[in-house]
């Protein structure tokens, strides 16, 4: 271990340092009309949080970890339930059109942003309809290609897809995820290569696929291609971070390799846009309480996630900053929902 998550808001690797230490000014804009005022009498019921993705994965993982000590602290129930479909949507409306009492929470992850974006006819307006609470952790994303394809940089890769156009691949979980869009941020900087885009209904086919070679490469988790990759069955070209990976420190990052790449996959809480000031306030100073216990950073060092306490501004600011970067990418690569 190289340093310890405190209380006060620290940057991860993967986030940018700027877009996290913006002012207030983009909570302003995401929080609405906050009602009366009332974290005395907060919390005298469970507390709900809903995450709008299946059972597993690091979403799931952060916010039952968190929430059961947010629970534990002020001395109610935090329950949390899975509400996927509609691509996050169903999960993410249902907590935008809850009471704002303080009692209902939503985890979102990368695609809350990008379906802001991405979806033209969102039952909530993702900037009005919500605010945010607090950051709970993120894990570094890393590109990861088939060792038989003899690539060992991003200079290999951009020889490779210039000299052979159309003929490399790159398989994400779906249209729309943040792979597929680093994949997109990766050839827009590379000067628009011909690189295929193949999405696949989940993570395990990807990377069932990239393992037998039928794709070139793939982005993901750390947490996911670590082990492979120190088995020496996948190749990692670059982490995707803007500074090297404590969890990979021996991965050189894609910025040192000429390219602005950084994608984290990350777990935060939204609530209903008028919950009370306080009530946000206090719910905020307790997860980050609970990011800081000694047995939640061992469970998140386990799964290559870093803690990230922090304030619902910084929280709000970065979220502001994850749309304008999406924005830019869908709208250059002219990407649809439908694909």
């Amino acid at each position: 271990m190289t340093r310890r998550p405190s209380m006060q808001p620290i940057a991860h690797s993967s986030l940018s340092r700027r877009s996290m230490l913006l002012g207030g000014a983009a909570l302003a804009a995401m929080s609405g009309l906050a009602g009366t005022a009332r974290a005395a009498d907060w919390p005298d019921k469970p507390l709900r949080l809903i995450v709008p993705f299946p059972p597993g994965g690091t979403t799931d993982f952060v916010t039952r970890l968190i929430g059961t000590k947010v629970g534990q602290s002020v001395g109610q129930a935090a329950i949390v339930e899975n509400k996927p479909g509609a691509g996050t949507v169903i999960g993410v409306d249902f907590v935008a059109k809850s009471a704002p009492d303080g009692y209902s929470y939503v985890c979102v992850a990368g695609s809350f942003c990008v379906n802001s974006v991405l979806v033209k006819h969102l039952p909530y307006d993702s900037l009005r309809d919500l605010r945010p609470v607090a950051m709970m952790g993120a894990s570094d994303q890393a590109l990861a290609v088939y060792p038989g394809s003899g690539l060992k940089s991003l200079a290999d890769l951009k020889k490779a897809a210039l000299a052979n156009p159309g003929k490399l691949s790159y398989g994400s979980f779906g249209v729309g995820t943040t792979p597929h869009l680093a994949g997109e941020m990766l050839k827009q900087q590379m000067g628009g290569l011909d690189i295929t885009h193949i999405p696949y209904k989940g993570q395990g086919p990807a990377l069932t696929d990239l393992l037998g070679g039928h794709t070139t490469m793939m982005f993901g988790t750390w947490l996911d291609l670590r082990d492979l990759v120190q088995a020496g069955k996948l190749v990692v070209l670059g982490m995707a971070t803007d500074k090297r990976s404590r969890f990979a420190p021996d991965v050189p990052t894609m910025r040192e390799q000429g390219y602005d790449i950084v994608s984290a996959t990350w777990a935060g809480l939204l609530a209903p846009a008028k919950t009370p000031d306080d009530v946000v306030m206090r719910m905020n100073q307790e997860v980050n309480k609970a990011l800081a216990l000694p047995d939640v950073i061992a469970a998140f060092d386990k799964n290559s996630t870093e803690a990230m306490p922090g304030t619902p501004q910084q929280f709000a600011a970065y979220i502001q900053s994850e749309i304008a970067k999406y924005r830019k990418v869908i709208e250059t690569a002219h990407i649809s929902a439908q694909g």
